[in-house]
């Protein structure tokens, strides 16, 4: 998902000034929060489980007034953090590196149940098990989040290491560079670069990290006072975002019309968008939405440490609990 990949430097958040503010309404105690969710990326049908809660007032009824704000998720991190808004939408590498550098962040639900990034190539290149990234051009949108975590946990269980392929950052022209040969493979998500392909007809391999470790993904996160204060609230807005992504399971049709209202432009391309929808819908399954483990934790940070994104791992139950989502 390129919500996980739409990052800058943490810094550039400190410039940034949110006010939120509480307004009556009809929200638990007739007060309604209302705030700016940062997403992390532009408005995509990849947000169709908050569409949905919002559009069928989930999140109001939960007492919170949610406008959706396409901004950087490291300034959403930055912002929760500062306690000036209680939730923002980041990939879980943003909430371990937040968390190494003292940023008073964790993940209260997960959404993303399967890791999506995979390294793709057209169907002449070699490219069925990791250790075939040898030798290989790979074009990576930057090399840090989620996309070079994923890159990196591949290149590992290939016993491979950076210094064995050749990698440019290429920004998010990952096709344009595949097919037009500047690279051998890129980095992709599973639910959008192999999904615009397989429309096209373009015959592609892709080797998904997924396929071979366990790395904790997309998640929304709060702040360490906001969860100890507000647990009734915490508790409230996972409830509306899992009602949300269980709607959107159950009648994906449906979904899919809210979030033609929502994203712009979105009907000029229905079929693919439609494809994009069913491939995240894949990613989010689950026997219990919403529930993390503290294993993908653990192996996303044992990947940072091996990339040089961290010094030290935090312990694991400082970086998310599963209290809200067993409690919803």
């Amino acid at each position: 998902m390129r919500l996980m990949s739409c990052m800058n430097s943490v810094g550039r958040a400190a410039m940034l000034v949110v006010i939120a503010t509480t307004l009556l309404g009809c929200g638990p105690k007739g007060e309604m929060e209302a705030f700016a969710l940062p997403m992390g990326y532009i408005a995509n049908v990849q947000f169709s489980p908050f569409y949905v809660a919002q559009e069928r007032s989930y999140l109001r009824d939960a007492g919170f007034d949610v406008t959706f704000d396409y901004r950087w998720e490291t300034d959403g991190i930055q912002l929760v953090a500062a306690g000036e808004i209680p939730f923002s939408v980041a990939s879980g590498d943003q909430v371990i590196q937040a968390r190494s550098m003292g940023l008073p962040v964790v993940a209260v639900a997960g959404w993303y149940q399967t890791f999506p990034v995979g390294v793709m190539a057209l169907h002449d290149v070699t490219l069925d098990r990791p250790e075939d990234l040898r030798g290989l051009r790979i074009g990576i949108p930057e090399t840090f989040g989620a996309s070079y975590i994923g890159l990196r946990a591949l290149l590992d269980v290939g016993g491979l290491t950076e210094t064995d392929i050749e990698l440019q950052a290429i920004g998010y022209t990952q096709l344009a560079a595949l097919t037009a040969g500047t690279v051998d493979a890129v980095v992709v998500y599973a639910n959008n670069e192999p999904v615009v392909l397989a429309q096209q007809g373009t015959p592609f391999k892709v080797l998904y990290a997924a396929d071979y470790v366990d790395l904790v993904s997309a998640v929304i996160v709060s702040s360490d006072s906001y969860v100890q204060s507000h647990p009734k609230s915490v508790s409230r807005f996972v409830g509306a975002f899992l009602k949300g992504l269980s709607d959107v399971l159950a009648d994906p049709d449906a979904a899919f019309a809210i979030c033609e209202t929502a994203v712009e432009g979105l009907s000029d391309n229905a079929v693919v968008q439609r494809e994009v929808l069913n491939a995240s819908i894949e990613l989010w399954q689950a026997p219990q939405l919403g529930l993390m483990s503290p294993e993908a934790w653990a192996k996303a940070q044992e990947v940072m440490i091996s990339a040089g994104m961290i010094e030290t791992a935090s312990p694991v139950e400082q970086l998310y609990t599963n209290a809200f989502v067993l409690n919803d």
